[in-house]
């Protein structure tokens, strides 16, 4: 009952998310400014989710889930009826990034920490459903913000989604106050640390580095694709329905890779998860059709769902379960701040080209990047199971 209560709310929250993507080519012609600028939004909502990630994973670990999440909620919808009051790029970016991005990372990484805590047996299964949400959020979202700025304007739809998350999640997360349990050293169930050969602190900044290369690598089709449906002649109703398709791909991904570490083990489902990732990547450069776009959009979804959650099960795999909230939540910062910058890499790299085809290619680099940091976790991870033998 928990996760399905954590799961709807991670759907209703993840708004503050995707609504910025769906708006983009709107607030860019509205306010007249280039790509790269009207990205800075975009870019500010990943910070404040960043940040939010961290601050509220520390709440969480200190004082429960169901209070932080309560102020979150808050100022979630406080976020989005303010930005579609703002007059400039600059206070709507603002509005993104202090409140809709701060908001919104209760239903993330808190979220799926507190929920780790619940299952043992089945932690990885548990973990990818409460992160499906977010994508969840992603398939549908893109699908009703354009119906609402068909008739009202991006402005009365920010308005409304302030205004819906408000009466929902208030409710929904009231009915989480029940505290989590905490796991004892030998109790029936309970899983111990798994050995690895790296101390916490250097498992923890190779989970950031790869955590961000990942990223880099997956903000150019999630942020961009809306934008680039347009650059074709395709239109935003086509872009919202790609990335849609990519994310609802992405829910079935994430389910499947937490089926799949639960039996190989959270490092090897990463890693064949990213090197999926970076393939699919390279479909997009000769690939611009339509109906190709739209395949092509799938098998990105299929690819890289999973990823993300992987690292918040390798830290509850490795790392003491007292710190949870702020370790899945550093990591998950970097993934964050993963998105961000490479969003708004991407826009700049199209404004100096005119083109998509290099931000692709700067995606693929760092998903390198990112392979490199998994394979190094791997090889650890073997020597600390040999060492303990």
């Amino acid at each position: 009952m928990r996760l399905g209560i954590s799961l709807l709310l991670a759907t209703i929250g993840g708004a503050g998310m995707w609504a910025v993507v769906v708006v983009l080519p709107a607030v860019q012609a509205e306010f007249g400014v280039d790509r790269a600028a009207a990205s800075m939004p975009y870019a500010a909502t990943m910070v404040g989710f960043a940040a939010g990630n961290v601050l509220v994973g520390r709440a969480i670990d200190r004082m429960g889930y169901w209070i932080p999440a309560l102020a979150s909620a808050a100022a979630l919808s406080a976020g989005f009826l303010l930005a579609s009051l703002t007059t400039s790029i600059l206070g709507f970016t603002l509005a993104q990034g202090l409140l809709v991005g701060l908001g919104t990372s209760a239903i993330f990484g808190p979220l799926i920490a507190d929920i780790s805590h619940w299952f043992n047996r089945r932690r990885g299964v548990a973990v990818t459903a409460a992160a499906s949400g977010s994508y969840l959020a992603g398939a549908v979202w893109p699908i009703v913000i354009p119906y609402i700025m068909r008739g009202e304007g991006w402005r009365f739809a920010y308005a409304a989604i302030g205004v819906f998350c408000l009466a929902t999640m208030v409710p929904l997360v009231l009915m989480l106050r029940r505290g989590a349990p905490r796991e004892a050293a030998g109790s029936s169930g309970s899983r111990p640390v798994q050995p690895i050969s790296l101390s916490p602190s250097a498992l923890q900044m190779l989970l950031v580095v790869a955590g961000f290369g990942c990223c880099m690598a997956m903000s150019m089709p999630q942020v961009h694709i809306v934008a680039y449906c347009m650059d074709l002649g395709y239109g935003v109703a086509r872009g919202a329905d790609m990335l849609s398709i990519m994310l609802a791909a992405g829910v079935v991904s994430r389910i499947g890779s937490g089926f799949l570490a639960d039996r190989i083990g959270a490092v090897k489902t990463l890693l064949i998860g990213s090197a999926l990732q970076c393939v699919s990547l390279f479909f997009y450069i000769p690939f611009d059709g339509l109906a190709s776009l739209y395949v092509v959009s799938l098998i990105f979804g299929l690819s890289q769902g999973g990823i993300v959650p992987c690292y918040a099960i390798i830290v509850r795999d490795y790392m003491p379960a007292k710190e949870a909230g702020q370790r899945v939540g550093i990591v998950l910062m970097a993934t964050i701040f993963g998105m961000a910058v490479g969003g708004c890499m991407s826009g700049w790299i199209y404004d100096l080209t005119g083109s998509y085809a290099a931000a692709f290619l700067n995606g693929i680099a760092w998903n390198l990047v990112n392979l490199t940091a998994v394979l190094l976790l791997m090889w650890k991870a073997r020597r600390g199971v040999e060492a303990l033998a």
